[in-house]
């Protein structure tokens, strides 16, 4: 059995707010994310899915982007537009998945980097260094 004097009481000062119908939790104003997280989970999330849909259309489980789309139920020029991802600089993606760094741009404007060339890429996303 415990006693009263044995409890130990922790106070985090966090915030609950609602984001799309569901509560959040906030984390404090004077919150700074840790060096081994600071990728934007987004990013990670679109890269894997693009990945996934390269292969399948590699694969020949689809001739078009459209049949893609139309299997994943999302937009034509969603997927289009992401699918791009899959086609980044080796070094752009090892760096932003392995290393966790976290990207100058956003998740929009990583999208449209891969026609670029890959030194201008890695410049573009994570600043001039």
């Amino acid at each position: 059995m415990t006693r009263n004097n044995d409890t130990i009481r922790v106070l985090i000062p966090l915030k609950l707010r609602k984001k799309n119908g569901r509560p959040k939790i906030m984390p404090p104003a004077d919150y700074i994310p840790s060096e081994d997280q600071a990728q934007d989970p987004h990013i990670l999330r679109a890269i894997g899915r693009a990945w996934g849909w390269r292969r399948r259309m590699e694969a020949g489980e689809f001739a078009t982007i459209q049949e893609l789309a139309e299997a994943v139920g999302l937009a034509e020029r969603h997927v289009s537009r992401q699918l791009r991802l899959a086609y980044l600089a080796p070094e752009v993606l090892k760096r932003l998945t392995c290393g966790r760094e976290a990207s100058a741009v956003s998740l929009y404007d990583l999208c449209f980097l891969a026609g670029e060339t890959w030194q201008e890429q890695a410049e573009r996303v994570f600043g001039r260094a």
